[in-house]
């Protein structure tokens, strides 16, 4: 079983790159955010576009060009289970839901986690997966 992480808080920089006008440093996002956007990162990020850590990433957009139907949704909530348990050692995962959304030609995905080191409550981040050229 591997360790758990104690830790008191986590940061990370914005991906608006929006500098502050005192210090003139990058924006800072902390805890909570700084963790839902490395998961999303995660499951957007296919393996091989992190230079120097070719694995990191899932599969996911592989998936999105098959038939929309609940078994391709099974394989990416498998994938997306398998990514964050693989490159997100700050959470421990609860739940992940993937919905075909037949009307809108995407995938409704809910992600339920639990922060690791931090006294929060239970997490939950959402976005939709459609497939893009």
């Amino acid at each position: 079983m591997p360790l758990e992480r104690v830790s008191k808080s986590f940061k990370d920089i914005s991906m608006t790159f929006q500098v502050n006008p005192l210090s003139y440093d990058l924006i800072a996002i902390n805890n909570e955010s700084a963790i839902s956007r490395s998961i999303r990162n995660l499951v957007l990020t296919y393996p091989g576009e992190r230079f120097f850590n070719e694995d990191l990433g899932s599969r996911v957009s592989q998936s999105l060009f098959e038939t929309l139907d609940e078994a391709t949704a099974s394989i990416i909530q498998d994938e997306i289970k398998n990514t964050i348990e693989s490159y997100e050692p700050r959470v421990r995962l609860i739940d992940v839901n993937v919905i075909p959304n037949y009307e809108e030609n995407e995938f409704n995905v809910l992600i339920q986690y639990t922060i690791i080191g931090i006294d929060a409550l239970p997490q939950q981040l959402s976005f939709a997966l459609q497939p893009t050229r």
